[in-house]
């Protein structure tokens, strides 16, 4: 193969991974913070001007970076047989409890991302992050819904999600117990909803009443897979980002 014929590789993924590993021990201590970055990129070897490429928007893009890993990692543990076999209420229970297990390990680091992402200035990128969360969730328990269903289940999860894993950050439970069963109530909540609608959509009544909203609704489509409620790009990276 000659030097024309070499595929590009792209640098990105690779050093948003390393810059990554260097700033997760210290974030305990530092929070997402620019100078966590700095010192991060300075310890993976990282040459500034491609970390600035990598992380364009400092701290915030190396929290969206953690939260997409974790992502990237709850996907790939879902690819199995065992996954599939389930039914949805069960995939989604278990998709969400996988998630929160991923982040274990990291727990002072979500801690530090959920109030990064609770101040004004960064709460439209946490309400995407975990909306990017849930439409992993659904994608991977096989949902197929092409019409509003498809922005209503993310986003009844993406309360679920967020409620849970408030819960969780303040679980002192053994093993996180009452976060499973706090969990469990909530995924019980949404499925009753879930039937509900299905139950208004058969009734004659409830159908000629909604005559009017159900032609509007009936244009709503999703949009492409991996991509937001705005048309925008999410698609998720691989477990380097």
């Amino acid at each position: 193969m000659t030097d024309d014929e070499k595929p590009i590789v792209d640098p990105l993924p690779a050093a948003r991974a390393a810059v990554l590993d260097a700033a997760l021990p210290d974030v305990v201590f530092d929070g997402w913070s620019e100078v966590l970055l700095r010192r991060a990129v300075a310890q993976a070897e990282i040459d500034p001007s491609l970390a600035k490429l990598a992380f364009p928007r400092g701290a915030l893009d190396l929290a969206v970076a953690f939260h997409r890993r974790g992502d990237a990692q709850m996907v790939e543990r879902l690819d199995t047989p065992e996954f599939e076999a389930m039914g949805f209420t069960a995939k989604i229970t278990h998709a969400v409890r996988t998630r929160l297990e991923i982040a274990g390990p990291y727990e002072e680091a979500v801690r530090r991302a959920a109030s990064m992402f609770a101040l004004p200035l960064y709460a439209a990128e946490g309400a995407r992050i975990t909306w990017e969360t849930a439409d992993a969730i659904w994608n991977a328990a096989g949902d197929t819904a092409q019409d509003y269903n498809w922005y209503t289940k993310r986003l009844t999860l993406s309360g679920v999600f967020s409620s849970t894993l408030l819960y969780w950050l303040a679980d002192t439970s053994e093993e996180k117990e009452a976060t499973w069963r706090f969990l469990d109530r909530r995924i019980a909540g949404v499925m009753r909803f879930e039937k509900f609608k299905g139950s208004m959509r058969k009734n004659p009544l409830a159908r000629a009443l909604m005559l009017g909203p159900n032609a509007v609704l009936s244009k709503v489509r999703a949009p492409h897979r991996g991509r937001g409620p705005e048309g925008l790009d999410i698609g998720l990276p691989g477990s380097s980002t």
